[in-house]
């Protein structure tokens, strides 16, 4: 392989203060348009797009009170006041910060922060079970809905500086393949190469490293593998799919390599360079059906009658992609029965796999983006069967 064109990890601005201000605005005018009187936004990747504000999962309750009339407050435990003040919705005063105190209940806060418009409200689908049942008992007489018809159908489309977080990611995940593939394989656990995945990952920039499996062998046949003690040994194929937040925004890329050891006798078999081609086949055709107004199932199909018409269709067990943004996996996702159309923006995986139990698989995976022409793809390491020695 040759060096990719992404020199070092730097760094580089998230996304603008101010864009959180418009994205509040936006989504109290698709709130009033349902008929909502507010939103409650819990922790997770709602409120991070929200307010940008990555809050630690506690079991003391912080949310974002959004009302459609009025201005936003941020409800949170008082220990985490310093944190949640450097927030950018919060620091620029867009949002309100209201703390309570370790004695407080907070759900009595949160009732009276909505006094008169607790009426028709919809919550972020995330939040935790017991934090709902107890706003639901404070307030018998509302109705309650999913965040995800308002924050969800804005969170799908991607801008510019969404659109910049993500290809820089997948350029950052493309080079730790190039690493990796072109380092020493044969001889070492799945889970050591799994290790040497997730510092590469940090190394190049990423937050941290959500995912690294390495399905070497038999082990290539299992989609969501987790890397094991399993020696790697020549005349075998290796599954390397790896990601994670880069600047809050996914990477998610997947390779297959063949491991020689060195030796020209232990090179792919017939039989795995037949199923690759297939699989090189139906990745390149899904890809280049992304347009603009496609629907989603289409491109899954595109894939799926290729993989079928070859004999694989019953080796094809997943669907061929999902959407990535502030979630590894988010919608739309790339599946039958999704007949949503793509827009220009969306960005997600297309990544068909080719599952032999108990022999061998493979899986190439891509992130890529609808632009107005049709598809933008962030990744750039080679999709080809990387035969190396290892």
């Amino acid at each position: 392989m040759t060096s990719l064109p992404f020199a070092a990890a730097q760094p580089q601005a998230g996304i603008p203060a101010a864009r959180h201000a418009e994205r509040l605005a936006r989504a109290r005018a698709l709130a009033a348009e349902q008929g909502l009187d507010a939103l409650l936004v819990g922790v997770g990747a709602d409120l991070r797009y929200l307010a940008g504000y990555d809050a630690l999962a506690l079991e003391r309750l912080t949310l974002l009170v959004v009302p459609v009339a009025g201005r936003p407050t941020l409800l949170a435990p008082r220990l985490e006041a310093a944190a949640t003040a450097v927030a950018p919705a919060i620091a620029s005063g867009e949002v309100h910060l209201e703390t309570w105190e370790e004695t407080d209940d907070p759900l009595l806060r949160v009732r009276d922060l909505l006094g008169d418009r607790a009426g028709r409200l919809a919550v972020s689908d995330r939040l935790a079970a017991h934090f709902l049942l107890g706003l639901q008992a404070l307030m018998p007489d509302a109705s309650w809905s999913l965040a995800s018809a308002v924050v969800g159908r804005l969170r799908i489309v991607k801008d510019a500086d969404e659109v910049a977080l993500l290809e820089r990611a997948a350029h950052a995940a493309d080079q730790v393949i190039h690493e990796v593939v072109n380092g020493r394989l044969v001889g070492r656990t799945e889970a050591d190469v799994a290790r040497e995945i997730r510092d590469r990952l940090i190394a190049w920039g990423h937050d941290r490293a959500d995912f690294a499996i390495v399905g070497s062998g038999p082990n290539s046949a299992s989609p969501h593998h987790a890397a094991s003690d399993r020696v790697i040994r020549p005349g075998e194929p290796i599954v390397l799919d790896i990601g994670g937040p880069m600047r809050g925004y996914g990477s998610d890329i997947t390779r297959t390599v063949w491991v020689t050891g060195g030796d020209p006798t232990h090179g792919p078999d017939r039989g795995f360079l037949r199923l690759y081609g297939v699989l090189r086949g139906a990745q390149a055709e899904a890809t280049h059906a992304v347009r603009p107004g496609v629907a989603a199932e289409r491109i899954d199909l595109v894939a799926r009658e290729l993989i079928s018409a070859a004999g694989y269709g019953q080796h094809f067990i997943h669907r061929t992609g999902h959407g990535i943004g502030l979630e590894e996996h988010e919608p739309p996702y790339i599946v039958a029965g999704n007949v949503e159309p793509i827009r220009p923006g969306m960005a997600f995986s297309v990544e068909p796999g080719i599952y032999l139990e108990g022999r061998y698989g493979a899986r190439i995976e891509d992130i890529v983006v609808c632009a107005e022409d049709g598809p933008m793809v962030l990744n750039e390491a080679s999709r080809d069967l990387l035969v190396v020695t290892g």
